[in-house]
C-alpha cells in the first residue's frame, strides 16, 4: 500500500526544510570561501550559488503557502487529499516550473565543467547545449500542460511521455558528464607521481558529487513510472540538493577533502579539481604564496700550524636553507 498524499506532501514539506537549513549552511560558508577568491570562480560562482539559493527560497516558501492551505485554510472544505490533487493550481505550477528552472541551471553547470575540463571541444559542447536547451523545453511544455487541465484531472499520455523524457534526459547529463569528467582525469593524470592513489580525492568530489544528484533523480523517475505519492517527495526535496551538491564540490576543493598533506594536496588533487570550474588560461589565485625565510650561517676552520704562521686556512662556508 502506498502513502497517501497528503501524508507525502507533509512529509516532503518537512525534508525540504531539513534540507534547505543544510544548504542555507553551505551556502553561507561558500560565500565566505568564495569572497577571498578572484576571476572566474568569484566572478561566475558567486551568482549561480546564490540563484540557486534564490530558486530554492521561492520553492520552499510557495510548499509552505500550500500546506498552510491544505491543512489549515482548506482543511475542513476541500481537504489536503483533493487540494494537492488539484494539478492545476497556479502554486502548485509554479513550484513545478521553479524544480525545472533549478534543475536545468544544474545540468549548465554539470555541461559546463565537463566543457572546460575537456578545453571546450566542440564535439561535447555543441551536444551537450542542444539536449540542455531541449530538457528544458521538455520540461516548460509539461507545465504549460498540465495548466491546461481540470482541476481534478489526471495527467495526459502526452504530458506522462514527457516528463518521463524530462527525469530520463537530466539524469543522463547527469551520469555522463560525471563520467565524462572521472575518465579525462584518469586518462591525463595515471602517470603522474603517486599514481591514482593521488588522485583519490578527485574523484570522490567528482563521484559523490555526480552520484548525489543521479541518485534523486532516479528516485523520483522510479516512484513516477510506478505512480507512488513518494514523487512528491522528491519533487520538493531535489531541489535543495542542487545546491547542496553544488557548494560541496567548491568546499572540498577549498578545503583539500582526501586525507593526503597539504602539500600533496595542493601540487596535484586541488590543482585537478580546481581546473573544474575554471577556463583555460585563468590562473587559480586563491592560494597565496608564503614568505620563504632562508638563514645563511658561515662556518671557518683555522689550524693551529697555519697560525703559528701567520696564514689562515680559506674560510669554508656552508649554507643552511631554512623553509
Amino acid at each position: 500500500m502506498g502513502i497517501p498524499l497528503d501524508k507525502a506532501s507533509f512529509l516532503a514539506l518537512f525534508l525540504e526544510t531539513l534540507l534547505y537549513g543544510v544548504f542555507l549552511t553551505l551556502y553561507c560558508l561558500t560565500l565566505f570561501v568564495l569572497s577571498k577568491k578572484t576571476g572566474i570562480q568569484r566572478q561566475l560562482l558567486t551568482p549561480v550559488a546564490t540563484l540557486l539559493l534564490c530558486i530554492a527560497t521561492a520553492h520552499l516558501i510557495i510548499d509552505f503557502v500550500q500546506g498552510l492551505e491544505a491543512f489549515v485554510f482548506k482543511a475542513n472544505t476541500l481537504g489536503a487529499d483533493a487540494y494537492y490533487s488539484n494539478l492545476a493550481s497556479p502554486l502548485d505550477l509554479a513550484s513545478k516550473a521553479l524544480y525545472i528552472t533549478q534543475t536545468t541551471l544544474a545540468d549548465g553547470v554539470v555541461v559546463w565543467r565537463c566543457c572546460v575540463l575537456n578545453r571546450r571541444n566542440h564535439l561535447l559542447t555543441i551536444p551537450g547545449c542542444i539536449i540542455l536547451v531541449v530538457n528544458g523545453a521538455i520540461g516548460y511544455y509539461v507545465v504549460w500542460s498540465l495548466s491546461r487541465t481540470g482541476p481534478l484531472s489526471e495527467v495526459s499520455a502526452a504530458a506522462s511521455g514527457c516528463i518521463t523524457a524530462f527525469y530520463t534526459i537530466t539524469m543522463f547529463i547527469s551520469v555522463t558528464c560525471t563520467i565524462s569528467i572521472a575518465w579525462h582525469i584518469y586518462r591525463t593524470r595515471r602517470f603522474m607521481p603517486g599514481g591514482l592513489a593521488a588522485l583519490l580525492p578527485v574523484f570522490i568530489v567528482v563521484i559523490e558529487s555526480g552520484a548525489l544528484y543521479a541518485t534523486s533523480v532516479l528516485a523520483l523517475l522510479i516512484t513516477f513510472s510506478t505512480g507512488s505519492s513518494g514523487e512528491y517527495i522528491m519533487l520538493d526535496v531535489i531541489p535543495p540538493i542542487v545546491g547542496i551538491t553544488f557548494c560541496l564540490i567548491i568546499l572540498q576543493v577549498h578545503f583539500h577533502v582526501g586525507g593526503n598533506s597539504p602539500t600533496e594536496q595542493f601540487s596535484e588533487p586541488s590543482a585537478v579539481i580546481a581546473s573544474l570550474f575554471r577556463g583555460r588560461g585563468v590562473r587559480d589565485v586563491g592560494f597565496g604564496m608564503e614568505p620563504v625565510a632562508v638563514h645563511i650561517t658561515q662556518e671557518t676552520q683555522i689550524d693551529r700550524s697555519d697560525m703559528m704562521d701567520g696564514k689562515n686556512n680559506e674560510p669554508v662556508s656552508g649554507v643552511i636553507f631554512q623553509l
